[in-house]
């Protein structure tokens, strides 16, 4: 049976374009069929396929299919975090890995840098890589009894406030007991994986990938007690908008958004289906930190040792 690989690559930028070329001609050579989203990819990789390998290049376009990644045995992804993300939406139905390649700017989730490519590809024909379970939440909203959206998030579920000229009263619940109330500009509630991201500009603490704990961080909140809060991954979170208060909005992954009413509950727990990263190489969650922030790690024991 051919291997297949789905590609997901943002084609706007010349050098995305670039890369997926160089990467569908090394899987081409490999024997694999590459599965891409639309025509637009589709076109210019198959107007530059190369004869040496085959031409042209063997491709499927999903466009339209309900689940894309289904029997691909990776998605293979050219790009930043935010590429990386829309394609973990692909994925996580399909329960294949993700492996990401970075060519946006911090890439803290993605696994290899452009310079990598041909090396990278080569551990996918090769199978030389690790799957890591990556923990998710499921978001329901409702209004009294009416449910109005059920949505999920890899990284974090953000409610903010609708307006720019208004603040959002919200009430944190945990568990069923109210701990605080304030304005706000918003909550976030984020995964260890999120904890990176949007959570920890927001002034949240870094959770490492395999403590298994949810984190919530208001945002700009009037209030005395407004600190972030570390939960158990069986706390059921729940952040209700004043009834009497100014409308808001559910943000989840930065892509999937539900308006909210005034009098809203949004709910979140730990999610039902993990999402899968595909992790090349060997190391801590340390290392992986020290080297995405590039962080100082020179003590001064080091800078003042002598000669």
């Amino acid at each position: 049976m051919t291997r297949q690989v789905l590609l997901v690559v943002n084609p706007d930028r010349e050098t995305n374009s670039e890369a997926a070329r160089e990467v569908a001609e090394l899987f081409g050579a490999a024997g694999f069929r590459l599965r891409v989203l639309d025509s637009t990819v589709a076109d210019f990789l198959a107007a530059q396929g190369s004869t040496a390998v085959r031409d042209p290049l063997p491709l499927t376009v999903t466009d339209g299919d309900a689940e894309p990644a289904a029997g691909v045995e990776l998605v293979f992804v050219l790009g930043g975090d935010g590429t990386l993300l829309r394609a973990a939406e692909l994925a996580r139905p399909a329960q294949v890995p993700v492996l990401g390649v970075n060519l946006g700017r911090m890439g803290f989730l993605t696994e290899a840098e452009s310079d990598a490519l041909a090396e990278t590809v080569r551990r996918v024909v090769d199978r030389t890589y690790k799957i890591e379970q990556r923990m998710t939440i499921d978001v329901t909203v409702t209004s009294g009894d009416e449910v109005l959206a059920r949505t999920w998030a890899l990284n974090e579920a953000s409610v903010e406030k609708a307006s720019r000229e208004r603040i959002l009263d919200a009430l944190i619940t945990i568990d069923g007991h109210p701990v605080s109330s304030f304005g706000c500009d918003g909550v976030l509630c984020a995964t260890p994986t999120g904890s990176t991201a949007y959570a920890f500009s927001a002034g949240g603490p870094i959770i490492w990938p395999d403590v298994e704990a949810l984190v919530v961080v208001p945002s700009n909140a009037h209030a005395m007690f407004a600190r972030p809060m570390v939960v158990s991954r069986e706390s059921v979170i729940a952040i209700d908008i004043d009834p009497h208060g100014s409308t808001g909005v559910l943000t989840c992954d930065g892509m999937r958004h539900v308006e909210l009413p005034v009098g809203a509950r949004v709910e979140v727990v730990c999610g039902e289906i993990p999402v899968l990263l595909a992790r090349l190489w060997e190391g801590p969650f340390t290392d992986r930190l020290v080297h995405k922030f590039a962080l100082p790690v020179k003590g001064w024991r080091e800078r003042h040792a002598p000669e």
